[in-house]
């Protein structure tokens, strides 16, 4: 069974959204705030969250940046801020979806639906990734040959093989790894990148597999 973490400081909207959900044999915890939501995602571990922005504690968007640290959980956003800088601001963080207030329960129940679709062709990827020499073991978090990575290290690793061929932009890596407020500190991916190659790369000057899109960002090429 699905399980669902719906968080939102409205208690009526919190019903009604746990008697449709659970109506349609989902399983589903509630949380009023930023802080419990993100206690409660770390002990539950849900297999989708539903987030309202306005939290009286923890902006919602901080709250998908706190996710987003230990998890790829999907993430709907469910809020009264239409503005467009509003979704970019929660896209940009990792929100999956975007679904303003008001908003029809059967339009809802169908993002999640799409959402949770595209989560599950995700977590379908290989297990593995080669990298040169090395074997990348994207569930057991390991590398063939010892070779050990900073936490850092591996999120940004982690971004770029989950994406083979794809441009990733600096500001996606920077807001990834290490946050929204991080967007312009684009020597941190230059100085990460190269202790990357150190130790990936079997000739870090000239990188094949780890390469810098002038400008614009980094592409892993397998």
């Amino acid at each position: 069974m699905t399980k669902i973490l719906v968080v939102d400081d409205e208690p009526q909207l919190l019903r009604a959204l746990r008697i449709n959900l659970v109506a349609r044999h989902y399983e589903v915890a509630v949380a009023g705030d930023g802080a419990s939501a993100l206690r409660q995602a770390a002990e539950w571990h849900p297999d989708l969250v539903v987030l309202d922005l306005g939290l009286p504690d923890i902006d919602g968007v901080d709250v998908i940046h706190g996710l987003r640290g230990w998890t790829q959980t999907p993430i709907v956003v469910l809020s009264g801020r239409s503005g467009s800088q509003d979704k970019i601001d929660a896209l940009d963080a990792g929100a999956d979806d975007f679904v303003t207030k008001p908003f029809s329960i059967e339009e809802f129940l169908a993002r999640i639906r799409a959402v949770s679709r595209r989560f599950t062709v995700q977590k379908t990827e290989p297990a593995r990734v080669q990298l040169g020499d090395h074997s990348v073991d994207l569930i057991g978090k390991t590398i063939s040959g010892g070779v050990r990575l900073t936490p850092t290290e591996w999120h940004m690793l982690e971004i770029l093989v989950r994406n083979p061929g794809n441009l990733i932009t600096q500001r996606h890596l920077l807001t990834e790894v290490w946050g929204s407020e991080y967007v312009k500190e684009t020597h941190y991916l230059r100085q990460y990148m190269t202790q990357l190659r150190k130790k990936l790369e079997r000739d870090p000057a000239h990188p094949v597999h780890l390469i810098t899109e002038p400008g614009m960002g980094y592409r892993f090429v397998p």
